[in-house]
């Protein structure tokens, strides 16, 4: 769906009116200057990817509405930028699919590139059906397969590569483990008729599922967007929100991951990040914690290295509220990595979780 659309006649009449400027010039913004100003806040970096989209008659357009557009006031762009939020939580209409995406692909590649693609895309990477099963992680596999006979499992355990059947095994419940493992040290050769029908159940019951289940959630998307923002402009987002909506609010909050969350992690796991972690960046991100984190992060070193990263804060004298920030954010940057890798792993915030400075 493009950006650039003309707000219906019912909407112009019913939707909140966005004034451009603070003087006498009281007009709605048009569905143009709307998209004008979005892509004008979010800047170079942000706005590219979705330019990128956009084709060549639809980019003139939307520079013929960001050259007439004129002051937008600090107010006006948090409203548009609610707006934004709020819509996209409550139906998602900016998210793409499959479906769309290969109805694009095929206005320009030929039906056999196009299916080699979105084979590609619909599963987890592989050229075959126990490639892309070597590739889904071990508990959810074995979440599924825990309710197949012992000797379908047993045939996928032969056929998938021995590394990932191990830790598949390995969380399987113990009694049905070791069935399989009989069975699998007595398995003959499979016929062809039987494993394609294998290959048709797992592909058409578990591998169309575990796709669609992967599919982001808007709040889920908005959070990691938030999380993204200095601590003065997510507490203004939040605030504004609140007011428009509070279950989405909530439900936003419920879903960041924000620096204060790293006090919550295992020991082993903060224990862990502070190896990872610069010394500078780290003194910072303590020097603008509260009390509570700073305690458990101290406890979770020795006693000399604990001193040491004290004595550093205290050098530090006043520190501005934007390196601290940039810090943390770093910091929560390097503990989401950590947990992408299965090094440690992370716990979500409590809605009523607030931050303190």
């Amino acid at each position: 769906m493009s950006l650039v659309t003309q707000p219906p006649a019912s909407d112009q009449t019913n939707a909140k009116q966005l004034i451009v400027g603070a003087g006498a010039d009281h007009r709605v913004l048009t569905g143009d200057e709307k998209a004008a100003a979005l892509l004008l806040a979010l800047g170079p970096a942000y706005g590219k990817p979705i330019f990128d989209e956009l084709d060549e008659l639809e980019v003139k357009q939307l520079s013929r509405a960001m050259v007439k557009l004129g002051p937008i006031t600090q107010e006006m762009l948090d409203d548009l930028m609610i707006e934004f939020v709020t819509t996209i939580s409550s139906n998602g209409s900016l998210s793409g699919n499959t479906d769309s995406t290969e109805r694009l692909l095929l206005s320009f590649l030929p039906q056999d590139k196009v299916d080699s693609i979105m084979e590609e895309i619909r599963g987890p990477a592989g050229r075959n059906m126990w490639e892309k099963l070597s590739n889904v992680q071990a508990d959810v596999l074995a979440a599924y397969l825990k309710n197949e006979y012992p000797q379908t499992i047993a045939v996928v355990l032969s056929k998938i590569a021995t590394d990932h059947a191990s830790q598949v095994l390995a969380v399987l419940p113990e009694e049905l483990a070791m069935d399989v493992v009989q069975r699998m040290l007595g398995l003959d050769p499979v016929q062809k008729e039987i494993l394609e029908k294998i290959e048709n159940t797992l592909r058409t019951e578990f591998m169309s599922t575990l796709n669609h289940s992967k599919r982001r959630d808007s709040h889920e998307q908005m959070a990691e967007i938030f999380n993204s923002f200095d601590r003065q402009t997510e507490a203004r987002f939040i605030t504004t929100l609140e007011e428009h909506n509070r279950d989405d609010a909530e439900r936003i909050k419920a879903l960041m991951f924000t620096f204060e969350d790293l006090a919550k992690l295992e020991a082993s796991a903060i224990q862990t990040l502070l190896t990872k972690m610069d010394k500078k960046d780290l003194a910072l991100s303590l020097k603008g914690a509260n009390d509570t984190v700073k305690e458990t992060f101290f406890k979770n070193m020795s006693g000399r290295t604990a001193k040491l990263l004290q004595d550093d804060m205290e050098a530090m004298g006043p520190v501005r509220l934007k390196d601290v920030d940039e810090a943390q954010g770093r910091m929560v940057s390097t503990a989401k990595d950590l947990a992408a890798k299965g090094e440690i792993i992370i716990l979500k915030s409590r809605a009523d979780d607030q931050m303190v400075a």
